[in-house]
């Protein structure tokens, strides 16, 4: 049934994200700067903050529900929203090193992983 939940809450997610993506980069008069995927990003952040403080502070959100919102519609929305939620768990533990290496790395290493990938695509094409 978990399954099941993260699935049903991925495809609205996705869908939420297929449709504010390019809906906000029309708004922004043929820039090239992906604003789409910016507001998208930053959205999913506030989302997911809210929700954990509501379910931290109010017992909100616990379970299934909690897997639906999080990993399911968030997650279909934006894991950049796991992300930043992740990094701030880390801030707030005290947790400081780790806090900067998980921003830095997934950022740096994701970029190079594209890249990467990328070039493996070039090199089989």
């Amino acid at each position: 049934m978990q399954y099941l939940l993260v699935f049903i809450g991925a495809g609205i997610g996705g869908c939420c994200r297929f449709l504010m993506g390019p809906f906000v980069q029309r708004l922004s008069n043929g820039s090239t700067f992906p604003i789409g995927t910016f507001s998208v990003n930053m959205l999913g952040c506030l989302v997911i903050g809210l929700l954990a403080q509501l379910s931290e502070s109010r017992s909100m959100f616990q379970g299934d529900t909690r897997l639906f919102l999080f990993v399911g519609v968030l997650g279909g929305f934006t894991t950049f929203s796991s992300f930043g939620y992740e990094t701030f768990q880390l801030i707030r533990d005290g947790q400081i090193t780790f806090a900067v290496a998980n921003a830095v790395g997934q950022t740096a290493l994701g970029v190079l992983c594209v890249w990467l990938g990328w070039l493996v695509g070039r090199l089989i094409s």
